[in-house]
């Protein structure tokens, strides 16, 4: 039976190896990214968690080496790092979209509101761990499309209101014409009154039958703007409802256009900075000490 010194000098194989170091590779992974939380080192945690994206965005390396996916490992603490990463994040974004607020609707979870006017909309989600905008798609289209808008001297409801409007003026005219229709609707009976009175001779009766039809026809069509008069007004209420509605979202859209006016002169320097945001908040952390080990 060997004893302990000839166990500690049996020959370690490949396979005991590799293990070996892939298990101490994790536990490295794990023992730096704890010291990085005790540092208070966001850039290095961000590193950690995505070394890939880090790499390529902002140590511009072209490497395509593949490494081992670390990362995982702490795939279920992905709340508690968005929350304590959300800190510093959401200080940065303060100070470059002065126009955004959070809202942490649960733990590392944060909604974006686009302002701090009354009426200001819900405009997305900030995933802190990739340091991205997930922007609604329906309100970032609206503010979109109104900076279009914006060079033709139109807001994003113009051509809606002007529908509505439209309409509105013809439920109007619909109100303001029943004593005219109650007119007609006499001389059209009374014309009905007189084609029903005359001889029917055989050569003149599909004459007649045709008159007929056409008072008929005319004054089932008094009867039916008589009914639509009746509901005109509730509709012209609904219809002023909508406009006031369609107004104050185009007031609201004014004011978010505005505000990226004032802090990226126009929408296109807004996307880009976007698109940018991870490499540049990055950076930011670079620039206050938060350096790369290997640099």
């Amino acid at each position: 039976m060997p004893n302990n010194e000839e166990e500690l000098n049996q020959e370690v194989t490949p396979g005991q190896a590799q293990l070996d170091s892939s298990i101490s590779q994790k536990i490295n992974y794990l023992q730096t990214l704890q010291s990085a939380l005790q540092n208070h080192d966001d850039r290095q945690i961000y590193e950690l968690i995505d070394k890939p994206r880090y790499d390529r965005e902002v140590k511009k390396s072209r490497s395509t080496t593949k490494t081992q996916n670390l990362a995982d490992l702490v795939a279920d603490d992905h709340e508690q790092l968005s929350h304590y990463l959300s800190e510093n994040l959401i200080d940065y974004l303060g100070k470059t979209y002065p126009f955004f607020y959070y809202d942490e609707v649960q733990n590392g979870e944060f909604d974006i509101y686009f302002g701090n006017w009354w009426d200001r909309r819900k405009f997305g989600k900030l995933d802190v761990l990739n340091v991205a905008f997930e922007f609604d798609e329906t309100e970032y289209a609206k503010l979109k499309r109104a900076f279009e808008l914006d060079a033709l001297n139109q807001r994003y409801n113009t051509e809606n209101i002007a529908e509505i409007s439209s309409n509105s003026a013809e439920l109007q005219k619909l109100i303001d014409g029943q004593d005219e229709r109650d007119h007609e609707k006499e001389t059209l009976r009374e014309q009905l009154k007189e084609v029903s009175q005359k001889s029917t001779l055989p050569w003149d009766s599909g004459k007649v039958k045709e008159e007929r039809q056409g008072i008929v026809d005319q004054l089932s069509k008094l009867a039916d703007d008589d009914e639509e008069a009746i509901n005109a007004n509730k509709k012209i209420k609904a219809n002023d409802e909508k406009i006031l509605s369609l107004s104050k979202e185009d007031t609201i859209l004014t004011y978010e256009k505005q505000s990226i006016q004032q802090k990226f002169e126009d929408f296109s320097h807004f996307e880009s900075h976007n698109q940018s945001l991870y490499t540049d908040y990055l950076t930011s952390l670079i620039g206050k000490g938060q350096v790369n080990a290997d640099d």
